[in-house]
């Protein structure tokens, strides 16, 4: 039996710059009209007061299928990086591939290379058939421009987009800071800023010799935007991400070593955060993810060169979107481009955006609603959350997985 038609009335639809009041008529799993004039007999109506309605987020490079905080955050789709199970053959990726159905899709990223270890391919197109839709370098990039080289030209040929990590690891290694006061008054190992830029200036090299496409998973400094900018002025086939860490907080945040503002890459400059936020409002950024890393007590609570990085982002994801709105960056119709239609373009899936004949992935949207970010309050598997004790605003109320509510 399929799905019962919905039909979603007194709804503000994020179908362009601005909410606009509006209908939507789903029938079996997909958007069958914005607006219709004629509704199925024994359609299910729910009435959004006045909500916003939008696309459900699409998690672009989350370490974990952690569905509890998804569907708190309004995620209806997760793209899973490699590195957690070490997605490097086709039965693993089948696997994760099913790990969430049926109210979470998760939508592996393949490894480029075996073992994640930068030396030898690993069998991408046997992936591909398995499910996964784009490859990825993981949690660090590939050091050997001969593999990288390799890497790109076979996924492009499989038109899969290449994930990459853009730190050089000849200047990160043993760093956990990014160079500056901060990590020299905390004693910390450090590494500059212009880690990223280098590693970006490599693959870019090697993006315009073989016109393979890349995403850059995190842009996070003034350098490596320059140059994503730059590369975009010349229709390289370029994308890159950033999370809400790098927009929101400097490396201020781990000032008394707080090992939940460990990242990877390292919290930057004010001047690198802002930069950051000029990109998300000029277009130069495309992506805007959680970077979702649930990590225990036994990753975080240790002394701060020895904590894990990473962040449980998912549940706060859709909150500080909203605040880069509420800071006049960008508009809603911009937010959910950056959350939902851009990774669903990038994935190769029919959801991400309220057009006719794609899959009714929905949230209502309250986004004005207050409440307070509480790391052990959280629905993730572990509340290693930067923004702890944060006041935010807006929230998702309801969500719909190809037409069928879930929560």
């Amino acid at each position: 039996m399929g799905v019962r038609p919905l039909h979603i009335v007194n709804a503000q639809l994020v179908d362009g710059d601005a909410p606009r009041a509006g209908s939507l008529l789903a029938i079996d799993g997909h958007i069958a009209a914005l607006d219709p004039t004629d509704v199925p007999e024994g359609a299910e109506t729910v009435d959004a007061r006045g909500l916003w309605l939008a696309p459900g987020i699409i998690d672009l490079g989350v370490f974990a299928t952690d569905k509890p905080a998804f569907h708190f955050g309004g995620i209806t789709r997760a793209a899973l990086m490699p590195d957690n199970g070490l997605l490097d053959g086709a039965g693993l990726v089948e696997r994760a591939a099913k790990g969430g159905k049926p109210d979470l899709w998760v939508h592996p990223l393949a490894a480029a290379t075996k073992g994640l270890a930068g030396k030898e391919l690993a069998e991408i197109g046997l992936m591909k058939q398995a499910g996964a839709r784009a490859i990825a370098t993981g949690r660090q990039r590939i050091a050997d421009s001969g593999v990288m080289r390799r890497v790109l030209s076979y996924a492009a040929s499989l038109d899969l987009v290449t994930i990459v990590h853009a730190e050089d690891e000849g200047l990160t290694s043993g760093a956990v800071a990014t160079d500056g006061e901060m990590a020299t008054r905390l004693g910390l190992a450090s590494a500059p800023a212009i880690a990223e830029a280098i590693a970006i200036a490599r693959d870019l090299a090697l993006v315009e010799e073989t016109g393979a496409p890349v995403h850059f998973r995190q842009v996070t400094t003034a350098r490596g935007l320059d140059l994503v900018r730059a590369a975009k002025a010349r229709s390289l086939p370029v994308l890159c991400g950033i999370t809400p860490a790098h927009l929101f907080l400097s490396d201020t945040a781990i000032g008394d070593f707080r090992t939940f503002a460990r990242l990877s890459p390292p919290l930057r400059s004010e001047e690198d955060r802002h930069a950051c936020l000029a990109a998300v409002a000029d277009g130069t950024i495309d992506v805007l993810s959680s970077g979702h890393d649930p990590r225990g007590p036994e990753d975080k609570r240790l002394p701060f060169a020895d904590a894990q990085p990473g962040m449980a982002g998912a549940e706060t994801l859709l909150a500080m979107g909203l605040q880069l709105v509420r800071d006049g960056h960008i508009s809603p119709g911009r937010l959910f481009e950056l959350l939902a239609r851009t990774p669903a373009c990038l994935l190769g899936v029919e959801a991400g955006r309220l057009d006719v004949g794609t899959e009714a992935d929905l949230i209502l949207v309250d986004e004005g609603t207050p409440w307070q970010v509480d790391a052990k309050k959280m629905a993730a598997y572990a509340g290693n959350t930067p923004f702890d004790g944060m006041p935010v605003q807006g929230r998702a109320t309801a969500i719909w997985k190809g037409g069928l509510r879930i929560r």
